[in-house]
């Protein structure tokens, strides 16, 4: 049964959705990625390892969607991390939970973050990471041209200089019109709640997270990576390098598709692999 829940979380509010009966049960914990929204498409997921005999939490980031925080629409990837182990302690303490056996998915940005605290938290018995961020710096490179990067970086430190005098966060929108990342926007975003809007400082702090220089410490935890063959959004050149540092257990699943496809277009081949390394290693 989902019903909606409630996180306190480092001295915030994080709005998410638990599927779980009276006998516990493995959890997989669900996260989205850089600016996206639970409602984006994650109930798809949800709803299939439920349905498999999981216990499944779902939440929103500080700062996004139904969840507390501000500055709105900030993605603070350390904070973030930090908001993942505390939500792995809520869920422990669940009745329908077995704390023995917490698995993470996470896609995208928070792909990055399974990676990451996989690494950091022995209490992850399992983890899927999807088409994720493996390194901040590199990502931040592709997204913003050397042409126009110094320009960009003047505005960033502008905008920390504002803040500090009081003025609110500079913002700048989450999917430029045309993108691939607007047209998948487009198509999950149902009941109309994404803002498409993300703070400037959001750029900057990207700069500063490299989940590759975890991935060497996941390992005895099994570890399933999840890739896009045509991903130019998270390069998969990178992604393919980080999964080569991690220690076994491990398995690569290459997708024939685009940064965004697995949530849709090939919705049931990640499904299906994702399942298939929870089954194994979880359940």
């Amino acid at each position: 049964m989902k019903r909606d829940i409630i996180i306190e979380a480092n001295g915030e509010k994080l709005a998410g959705w638990y599927y779980g009966g009276e006998e516990p049960a493995p959890l997989i914990l669900m996260s989205h990625g850089f600016s996206a929204l639970m409602a984006m498409g994650l109930d798809d997921y949800a709803d299939r390892f439920a349905q498999a005999g999981f216990a499944v939490l779902v939440y929103d980031h500080r700062n996004y969607g139904a969840s507390s925080g501000w500055p709105r629409n900030e993605t603070d990837p350390w904070q973030q991390v930090e908001d993942m182990r505390a939500v792995i302690s809520y869920a422990r303490n669940l009745d329908g939970v077995d704390p023995a056996r917490i698995g993470l998915w996470g896609t995208s940005y928070s792909g990055g973050h399974a990676l990451t605290v996989s690494a950091l938290d022995d209490r992850v018995k399992c983890v899927v990471s999807q088409v994720p961020l493996v390194s901040g710096q590199r990502t931040f490179d592709t997204w913003v041209p050397e042409k126009s990067r110094a320009r960009f970086m003047a505005r960033l430190a502008a905008d920390r200089d504002a803040r500090a005098r009081g003025e609110p966060p500079a913002v700048t929108p989450a999917a430029l019109p045309g993108s691939e990342t607007a047209e998948w926007a487009e198509a999950v975003d149902k009941d109309g709640a994404y803002a498409n809007e993300i703070t400037l400082r959001s750029l900057d702090l990207l700069r500063c997270y490299e989940p590759i220089s975890f991935v060497e410490r996941i390992a005895p935890t099994p570890l399933l990576m999840i890739v896009a063959d045509q991903d130019t959004q998270t390069p998969v050149a990178w992604q393919r390098q980080a999964f080569e540092r991690a220690g076994e257990p491990k398995k690569l699943v290459a997708l024939q598709g685009r940064h965004y496809d697995p949530y849709t277009l090939l919705l049931d081949e990640s499904r299906r692999a994702a399942l298939d390394w929870f089954r194994e290693h979880l359940q």
